[in-house]
């Protein structure tokens, strides 16, 4: 290693503290050399009442102590075939895989809150293992956990992990038309129907048939959870 890379290596959590400052997106630095976190970044709603230091100090116990045992089965499962996933894939390929999947964190106040976690690679290995990671984390849009997929960037294609099967799935990342953008667009902004209606010069019964078929398609049921599905799986 070179000691421009060595110095880049050393720099490279400065850009991500500057997004995490400037965003209300959770996220954090996962180090699998030393199975522990190397930033944590400060959002309360996901740090179920501790601070981002204590959970960065706290490190994998963070999972046993807020998640419920059935899901920390779940993510034992997760980090085993993510894991084996990488290792049969091709080596120059393997950082331009993204992973995502929903488990329940309990909070400060007991309650369980379902949450959405996607985890990229940084660095590898000279092995070609998964070295450091950084994982962006959300309130899920589905109703249970797991949801595991994983995707390659560039690629239309999603492969969905089939945990009664025990095997992948490729299927087709979900395409949205014209109309499905232009009124989620509006939805995020706050339109209501009769106003989508108005900006798109089209009928409120036209906006809702839309609608309806966005739902369908995203199988979601409110426009809430369509905009949060959009946004958590970069469709919009």
């Amino acid at each position: 290693m070179t000691d421009e890379e060595r110095s880049k290596r050393f720099d490279y959590l400065e850009p991500i503290k500057a997004f995490a400052r400037a965003t209300y997106t959770s996220l954090y630095v996962i180090d699998y050399l030393i199975q522990g976190f190397e930033f944590v970044s400060d959002n309360p709603l996901f740090l179920c009442g501790n601070t981002a230091q204590e959970v960065l100090e706290m490190g994998y116990s963070f999972y046993f102590k807020h998640v419920p045992e059935a899901d920390l089965e779940l993510l034992l499962k997760i980090n085993t075939i993510g894991f084996d996933f990488y290792e049969k894939t091709p080596l120059e390929e393997r950082p331009h895989y993204t992973i995502s999947y929903d488990f329940h964190l309990r909070n400060q106040e007991g309650k369980l809150i379902l949450i959405n976690q996607k985890l990229t690679p940084v660095f590898l290995t000279s092995s070609g293992k998964i070295w450091k990671a950084i994982c962006i984390i959300s309130l899920s849009s589905e109703r249970k956990a797991g949801n595991i997929k994983i995707h390659k960037n560039g690629e239309n294609t999603v492969q969905k992990y089939n945990l009664e099967l025990n095997h992948w799935e490729d299927s087709k990342r979900i395409a949205l038309s014209k109309r499905d953008k232009e009124i989620l667009q509006f939805s995020t902004r706050g339109f209501t129907i009769n106003e989508i209606a108005e900006a798109l010069f089209i009928s409120p019964d036209t906006v809702k048939f839309h609608r309806r078929n966005l739902f369908q398609k995203l199988e979601v049921t409110n426009i809430s959870e369509a905009i949060a599905f959009v946004t958590s799986n970069k469709l919009i």
